[in-house]
């Protein structure tokens, strides 16, 4: 069994990641850290961990923590990152990993040196409903692929929240941008060469709260809209010459929608829908990834990747700030 250690009593660790390790037919929860010990107790009991740290640096210590789960804020990412690779863990890292794609490339060295499977955690992309979307693109379901077009929005004005706080890494883009990017890139296969956008910020917070993206994919163009200011909606639609490709809950499925991709032919008379019930995409995601960390063949979400879709978020902010198409 693959022994994991959690970084934080962070809520997305607590609401998704913790019980989907718990679940998880090889894996099992070991250890939780947090600066204050008895947060760090109160959630290893609830979850059954066998051992509760009062700092980072402990955990990272330990000899029975074979890989550790980062849901710190973003901020901080590329630092406890780097200090857990050279304690010799594996690690899954919340998204972002980074604010800028330069501060990708050391960590790829020093896990190349260390020989750790470090990753992104990007949970969608081992989710059925991708792969499939991938699969009926790839085998011509719609034929010659012309415009993705995607949303991604909910309503947010705590600012105690960390999404508000631009000091940790907070606003749309980097919560949230890096999904309709990363899912077109999973799905097609291709890169943008560049992006224009309109940006607005919060005059109090500081940070993104309304994005509205095109990139060109030369084949294809992606146009996407953000907010963490505008009513919950999730959606991507991939429309081609011959049909078009509609993913109802493209990125939380089950909570936005039901778990269900639907395939329409180029008269709009006819649809096959494809429905993924049960399907637990955090429990897909760890599991995979304990599997690569133990010398299997799997695939994961690489920091090569990470390097390409972060050039996509940081083009993004810079073609915010001028008119006309930007370099990716």
């Amino acid at each position: 069994m693959f022994r994991w250690g959690v970084l934080s009593t962070a809520k997305i660790g607590r609401e998704q990641l913790l019980p989907a390790i718990v679940e998880a037919e090889n894996g099992v929860l070991a250890a939780i850290a947090s600066r204050d010990l008895s947060k760090a107790k109160a959630l290893a009991e609830r979850f059954g961990a066998r051992h509760a740290f009062g700092s980072y640096e402990e955990l990272l210590a330990s000899k029975d923590i074979d890989g550790v789960y980062i849901p710190l804020p973003t901020s901080q990412h590329v630092e406890w990152t780097a200090k857990a690779i050279e304690a010799g863990k594996h690690v899954l890292v919340e998204k972002p990993l980074a604010l800028d794609a330069k501060d990708i490339p050391p960590l790829i060295k020093l896990r190349d040196a260390k020989k750790v499977l470090v990753c992104e955690a990007f949970m969608v992309i081992y989710h059925p409903q991708w792969i499939k979307v991938r699969n009926l693109i790839a085998g011509g379901a719609i034929g010659r692929l012309r415009h993705v077009q995607g949303a991604f929005s909910y309503y947010n004005v705590d600012p105690n929240n960390m999404r508000n706080q631009l000091d940790l890494g907070g606003g749309a883009l980097p919560d949230i941008g890096v999904y309709p990017t990363v899912s077109t890139r999973f799905s097609t296969g291709k890169e943008p060469s560049r992006v224009q956008a309109t940006i607005e910020r919060d005059k109090k917070f500081g940070t993104d709260i309304y994005s509205s993206i095109r990139a060109d994919f030369g084949d294809f163009e992606l146009s996407f809209y953000l907010s963490t200011q505008m009513a919950a909606r999730q959606v991507m639609v991939f429309h081609g010459e011959k049909g078009f490709i509609e993913v109802f809950s493209p990125f939380n499925a089950g909570l936005y929608d039901h778990h269900r991709v639907e395939l329409h032919n180029q008269n709009h008379t006819e649809a096959q829908v494809f429905r993924f019930p049960g399907t637990q995409q955090y429990r897909l995601e760890v599991e995979t990834f304990a599997r690569a960390a133990q010398g299997g063949k799997e695939r994961v979400f690489t920091l090569e990747e990470s390097v390409l879709n972060q050039k996509v978020i940081d083009a993004i902010f810079r073609a915010g700030g001028k008119d006309g198409w930007e370099a990716v």
